[in-house]
């Protein structure tokens, strides 16, 4: 569509964490080349680990340029989800050198200066420069994710990576919320009503 436009750098953007109860939101924005091999490229739920490793090294020296941007818990209780989605987006947009042409997100809409930015839902099965953005946020929040584990090890972060896991739901009862918990979320604030 924007190549058609004329449109040579079209980056695409997806975020990772939204639905996480602790640790960073993080977003990639990643401009691939026109012959750029995308076999085994798709959204990054649907990937093993090791396959997404494997694909973020393909996709990170392959990529005309490639960027992240990472929010924080804190900012997320003060400014909210949307806001940090929209934030995260932005930021890893502001990287890329050089600078896309045109923007493709995964669902959600965005504005990035004059430049034209197309939202497409199941963007990350349906659009592989967008598939590559999951991919490379996925990696960079999970290495984060084992950064937060070394910190807070009784949450063991490394393995349910900050998501409502049984377990993690488990340990938050045991521990009580951390610093990387997200304070602003519904079982957050019902396990500090309960346990102040």
């Amino acid at each position: 569509m924007f190549r058609r436009l004329g449109h040579a750098r079209i980056a695409g953007v997806d975020e990772v964490g939204r639905g996480a109860w602790a640790g960073p939101l993080v977003a990639a924005a990643v401009v691939l080349p026109w012959k750029f091999n995308a076999d085994g490229v798709n959204d990054s739920k649907m990937l093993t680990p090791k396959k997404r490793q494997q694909l973020f090294v393909h996709i990170t020296r392959q990529a005309l340029a490639w960027a992240v941007g990472v929010v924080e818990p804190a900012v997320i209780d003060q400014r909210g989800l949307t806001w940090a989605n929209q934030a995260a987006m932005i930021s890893a947009l502001k990287k890329l050198r050089p600078q896309p042409q045109a923007v493709l997100v995964d669902a959600l809409k965005i504005k990035y200066g004059p430049r034209p930015v197309k939202a497409i839902i199941h963007g990350d099965r349906r659009v592989v420069s967008i598939a590559a953005a999951s991919i490379v946020a996925k990696v960079v929040r999970d290495e984060l994710m084992t950064g937060l584990h070394r910190r807070y090890p009784v949450y063991e972060f490394h393995h349910h990576k900050g998501y409502g896991t049984r377990r993690h739901q488990l340990l938050l009862r045991r521990h009580g919320p951390s610093a990387a918990h997200r304070r602003s979320y519904r079982p957050i604030k019902r396990l500090l009503k309960a346990h102040p």
